[in-house]
């Protein structure tokens, strides 16, 4: 059972087989809205007369209404509760991907996903803050591995069945199976779900402590340390959700269901990093776990610009290389998004929307980039993917280990 703070009068337990199983899904909302997207994205660019740079604001605009919209959902959440929250961007989402299987204009298109980028806010900020009403950092670290590996399963499935519903019934099939899993999410959150906000905050939607609080945690040095990792691991993710449809289709040659399996081998990746994540931490602890995660990223992005800048890539050697990548997001992920909430029992949610916000934000500008940058070639794929794996080592050996060593 989960060991609720002890400062916490508890709500009705759930058992944590029933936590990570919904959180998996809470959490699995995000890659199904990318990855199982993602191969009819250039079918989608073809349909509505668009560019590669502007059909890929689907997606960047998509996480910029996503993260911006935690900083209203989190301090709901803390005033409210984490289960009405998540009906109703459950809700949200369904109805906006029902929405967006009938639109006719790639505007139309862009306001559906930012409308289920709105609702996927609130379905993850509760997702990371109820890590928090239970557990503490070293249990809650582990608790998120167990249901990003959920996540992770739920991307593996996602990218093949995207190219095969691309190829043989069309992107409008897509976005009404994206409504199809928020609405199977939606019904079990109704039914399975238990409060786990057991002392709401009745001041979390005032002006004045909501900006007080805000900065509070936006000075807190855990905050700034693990919420910065949070958003370049992301930042490297993002980076290959958004070129590699265009590399692999379109300079590589692949086939959307081709696609579908180089995205799931990279989704397999993920999954097999959260495994490896549980075993370190158990061995290591927090802080050594990322060590060995900044140092297999930093392997992983030098390997890929070089091979790029020698003229050796090829969809095998940029795959190999994004494999150490994506193992070490798997290590990353779960240490930084519990660490980021960790210090904060009374403010969970509007931690969690404040590093969501910033890993968006942070992606929608890295979207902006790319979009510009998407000319024919890898190169914005693999520099990019250098760049934040350069960024998550300086993390990951600099303030992450001073953490370690001011921590009693």
């Amino acid at each position: 059972m989960p060991h609720a703070l002890a400062s916490h009068v508890a709500p009705p337990r759930m058992s944590t087989a029933r936590v990570v199983l919904l959180l998996s899904l809470m959490m699995g909302l995000q890659p199904v809205a990318t990855d199982l997207y993602l191969p009819a994205l250039p079918a989608i660019s073809r349909t509505l007369g668009a560019s590669a740079g502007t059909a890929q604001l689907t997606l960047t605009a998509m996480l910029l209404a996503f993260g911006l919209s935690q900083l209203l959902w989190g301090p709901l959440s803390d005033r409210l509760g984490r289960r009405p929250m998540l009906l109703l961007g459950l809700a949200l989402f369904t109805l906006a991907g029902v929405y967006g299987a009938w639109v006719n204009t790639m505007q139309q298109l862009i306001v559906a996903r930012c409308l289920q980028g709105i609702g996927m806010g609130a379905v993850v900020v509760c997702g990371r803050a109820l890590i928090r009403d239970l557990y503490d950092h070293e249990e809650g670290a582990r608790i998120m591995s167990q249901g990003l590996t959920g996540l992770g399963l739920v991307a593996c499935l996602s990218p093949p069945l995207g190219g095969l519903i691309a190829q043989y019934l069309g992107w409008h099939v897509t976005l009404l199976t994206l409504a199809v899993f928020a609405a199977l999410t939606l019904v079990l959150v109704a039914t399975r779900f238990n409060e786990t906000l057991a002392a709401p905050n009745p001041h979390a939607l005032a002006l004045g402590p909501m900006a007080r609080s805000c900065w509070h945690i936006l000075r807190h040095r855990h905050f700034q340390v693990y919420a910065m990792l949070s958003t370049a691991t992301y930042g490297g993710l993002f980076t290959f959700l958004v070129a590699s449809p265009f590399v692999f289709i379109q300079v590589y040659g692949l086939s959307p269901a081709e696609f579908g399996l180089a995205m799931l081998f990279q989704s397999v990746s993920y999954t097999g990093g959260t495994f490896l994540c549980r075993r370190l931490l158990k061995r290591l602890g927090v802080h050594r776990t990322l060590k060995v995660g900044g140092v297999l990223s930093l392997a992983s992005g030098v390997a890929l610009v070089a091979f790029s800048l020698l003229r050796w890539h090829t969809v095998t050697t940029v795959l190999a290389c994004y494999f150490g990548f994506i193992v070490a997001h798997g290590i990353h992920q779960p240490c930084a998004q519990s660490g980021a909430v960790a210090p904060f029992a009374q403010a969970a949610g509007t931690a969690s929307a404040l590093a969501g916000c910033l890993m968006m934000v942070v992606a929608f500008i890295n979207g902006w980039w790319l979009g510009a940058h998407l000319d024919g070639n890898e190169r914005a794929l693999t520099f990019g993917i250098g760049f934040w794996s350069v960024v998550l080592a300086v993390l990951a050996w600099g303030p992450v280990q001073r953490l370690g060593r001011a921590t009693p």
